[in-house]
């Protein structure tokens, strides 16, 4: 496996390296980067082979996408699959806080949940601006899910649906972008999404790793079946198959429970026993699956940036994989990475 392989989505033309750059962190996301630092990891996840990159409104009050845009402006945008998403509508606010849950030392702007055709359509029209950008290749209707929104989130996934989505579909019309689709946190309503709209390729975050696998049931057969394109984010599942089952490892932006932990120790057992990192066997594992065309993944230095090229693209012995399934840590029905000929 490298990080500039490509897969082609065949309904859209697009080709997504296998590894794509996450712009949550550049939005100041659990800390902030100096101008000159954000710069320099996208620099970095250049010259590493990555030709997708991905960002949102929602990653720091639009300061990740102004970030994205100015980094690649004076790089061939068609060598690049750009990618931002909709649902949110920012707007310059004197004295707005300078932090958004987990976003730090953020511009002064009000960020506003906003499914509707119109908000859709300001949202594309600001992104451009703070990009410089004329086009983006995928836009996704992001955080429509009960994680985002809670109790409220059926209302704001019916607007995404009636209203979100056939803006999405004028746009692709028009030319404006070429792939539309979702980017939530559930299996269940991405699901329902694919079945009940045009969608060309969606982004999962969180829910198909080595510690879950729901999606082989339905919604990867589904995709294949429609020719949609998964991008997965998430893929450490917010920590814990990164550093492993330490104290204070997290899993889906909260603290690890003990069943996780457990879940994930005996994982990293087998890995110890075949020397592979558990990094390693996470990343690549996700990418395994056909239906996926990318995994995005967030990287808070250059130096996590590195390590995770480098666990990509390291060697894995399908002994590992094997005894995972033997030990039904991994379904049986989850493709592994296939053995290189010599």
């Amino acid at each position: 496996m490298s990080v500039s392989d490509i897969r082609v989505h065949q309904r859209s033309g697009l080709g997504f390296t296998a590894i794509g750059y996450g712009g949550a962190p550049i939005g100041n996301f659990n800390g902030a980067f100096t101008e000159a630092e954000a710069q320099e990891t996208i620099s970095q996840a250049w010259d590493q082979g990555v030709r997708y990159f991905d960002t949102a409104p929602g990653y720091g009050n639009g300061l990740s996408e102004y970030r994205l845009g100015h980094a690649l402006r004076e790089r061939d945008r068609n060598q690049l699959v750009l990618s931002t998403k909709v649902g949110r509508v920012v707007t310059p606010t004197l004295d707005a806080p300078s932090t958004n849950g987990e976003y730090r030392d953020i511009p002064p702007f009000v960020a506003a949940y906003d499914y509707s055709y119109d908000g859709v359509m300001r949202a594309v029209e600001q992104s451009m601006q703070r990009m410089l950008t004329d086009r983006f290749d995928v836009l996704f209707i992001h955080d429509c899910d009960r994680y985002t929104h809670g109790a409220a989130a059926p209302e704001y996934f019916h607007q995404a649906i009636v209203s979100a989505f056939p803006a999405l579909e004028s746009l692709r019309d028009q030319g404006v972008v070429k792939a539309i689709g979702f980017g939530i946190n559930e299996t269940d309503l991405m699901i329902e999404a694919v079945k009940t709209t045009d969608v060309n390729v969606c982004l999962l975050a969180g829910r198909y790793t080595l510690l879950e696998q729901e999606p082989l049931d339905e919604l990867f057969p589904l995709c294949q079946e429609r020719g949609v394109g998964i991008v997965l984010g998430g893929v450490y599942n917010s920590g814990v198959l990164a550093k492993g089952p330490v104290e204070g490892a997290r899993f889906n932006y909260a603290v690890a429970p003990d069943d996780v932990l457990n879940q994930a120790g005996r994982i990293n057992e087998i890995c110890r026993r075949h020397n592979v990192p558990l990094a390693a066997a996470a990343l690549q594992f996700a990418y395994s699956h056909p239906a996926v065309v990318s995994i995005c993944i967030g990287s808070r230095n250059q130096k996590q940036q590195a390590d995770n090229a480098k666990l990509f693209e390291s060697s894995v012995p399908q002994e590992l994989w094997e005894e995972l399934r033997a030990a039904k840590l991994i379904r049986d029905d989850a493709p592994t990475p296939v053995p290189q000929a010599n």
